[in-house]
């Protein structure tokens, strides 16, 4: 019996390993085989777990991901993750032809707006397409990335700082008279549709305002790129900024609502 609970913790913990990182599940399956000779085995397995997912994640996964076309997100002056769990979970992987054109996005931004930086969120795994990066639907090729939207502090100055700790959850919703697209697939039963709020990991930066201006310009910059796919962001948004071009779409009652970041992916 405790060899079978044992088996079922494992897998558990693989598969749960899998889903959040892609190379997890892996490198834990290789840290069973630490066997259990000392009363402190646990804390020599998760030790080198640790010790082999790091190694893994910074040093093996970056020259592996090329051959499957995908290479990590070019952090420089102006493009950053909103945080550092990003990385280190290895979700932060695009296909070479995104990486370029953040990097154009992130240049011109700052021409308009000097040190504002174009600040990414979830975007896709190392490996394998099709190969689903929870609880997003559609990040799995290489071609997509979140975006965040972009604050202003109450000097109405615009800054990099955001709303929360992880960059999802803190909802720009709808004003009075503006449509609301939440409300109605809420009342469709879409459950999850708001159910980002509670991946905030922490609300921080209260003092912060939506800053029309600054995301406008972040968007129109994504919109100049040749290649754009798509964009998805909340209808009343594209409302309330101006933009009407064909490329911004309404993501369906089916994802969860995108007034807390911009969705956008490659043709």
């Amino acid at each position: 019996m405790k060899k079978a609970l044992k088996f079922v913790f494992d897998l558990f913990i693989i598969l749960l390993l899998t889903v959040v990182t892609q190379i997890g599940g892996v490198v834990y399956l290789l840290t069973l085989f630490v066997k259990p000779k000392t009363a402190f085995y646990r804390w020599k397995r998760l030790c080198a777990f640790v010790f082999l997912y790091l190694i893994a994640t910074f040093l093996i996964v970056p020259s592996l991901a090329p051959l499957f076309g995908r290479e990590k997100i070019k952090k420089q002056d102006y493009i950053a993750s909103r945080t550092f769990m990003t990385d280190v979970l290895n979700r932060n992987y695009v296909r070479p032809e995104m990486n370029l054109s953040l990097q154009k996005i992130a240049t011109a931004l700052n021409k308009k707006h000097q040190g504002v930086k174009v600040i990414y969120l979830d975007a896709n795994f190392p490996f394998i397409n099709n190969f689903p990066l929870l609880p997003h639907l559609s990040h799995s090729d290489g071609k997509k990335v979140d975006l965040s939207l972009i604050y202003e502090d109450e000097n109405n100055s615009i800054t990099n700082k955001k709303p929360s700790v992880s960059g999802y959850g803190v909802y720009e919703a709808p004003k009075g008279g503006e449509h609301d697209q939440i409300k109605k697939c809420l009342r469709k039963g879409n459950w999850q549709y708001d159910f980002s709020k509670y991946l905030t990991f922490g609300t921080i930066n209260s003092n912060l305002a939506f800053s029309e201006v600054g995301t406008r310009d972040l968007i129109l910059e994504i919109l100049k790129q040749p290649n754009t796919g798509k964009i998805f962001i909340e209808p009343h948004l594209k409302t309330r900024l101006g933009l009407r071009h064909q490329k911004i779409r309404f993501h369906g009652c089916q994802a969860v609502r995108h007034d807390d970041h911009i969705h956008f992916q490659l043709q």
